[in-house]
C-alpha cells in the first residue's frame, strides 16, 4: 500500500468515525472500477462500485435532462438501511451505506469535505490505481 492509498484508507475511516452510522466506504472511479474500500468483508465492493455509478450516471444524465445542473450526492433509503453516493468530480465517486440509524444529516454536512480531500488524494502526481 503506498503513502496514498494509507491517507485515502484514513480518510474513509475519518468519515466513518464521524458521521453515526456509517457502516461501509467505497471509493470508485466514475466508470465503476473499484478503487478501494472500507468495508466489512460481506460487502462485495467491485459490485457496489459498478452499481453506484451506474446508478450516479443516471442521475447525472437526469440532472441534465431536466435542467437541474450538477448532481452532487444521491441517497437510496432502504427497510435496514442507506447508500449515498457522493460524486467526486468527473473521475469518481465515493458510495457510503448505513445502518438504518445512520445520522443522515450529518453525513450531507460532514461527506463534501471528505469528497474534496479524496479528490485531492486521486488526483495528486502519484494517483492511486484501482484495486484489483
Amino acid at each position: 500500500m503506498t503513502i496514498k492509498s494509507d491517507e485515502l484508507a484514513a480518510e474513509m475511516r475519518a468519515l466513518r468515525d464521524r458521521v453515526v452510522g456509517v457502516t461501509d466506504v467505497i471509493v470508485a472511479s466514475a466508470d465503476g472500477l473499484l478503487i478501494t474500500a472500507e468495508a466489512d468483508v460481506s460487502v462485495d465492493g467491485e459490485c457496489l462500485a459498478a452499481l453506484t455509478a451506474a446508478a450516479l450516471g443516471i442521475a447525472r444524465r437526469t440532472g441534465t435532462a431536466t435542467g437541474k445542473g450538477l448532481v452532487h450526492h444521491t441517497v437510496a433509503r432502504f427497510n435496514d438501511g442507506y447508500l449515498v453516493t457522493q460524486a467526486i468530480g468527473d473521475m469518481a465517486l465515493m458510495a457510503v451505506l448505513g445502518d438504518s440509524g445512520m445520522d443522515v444529516k450529518r453525513f450531507h454536512s460532514e461527506s463534501q469535505l471528505s469528497a474534496d480531500r479524496i479528490g485531492l488524494l486521486l488526483t495528486s502526481e502519484t494517483g492511486i490505481a484501482p484495486a484489483g
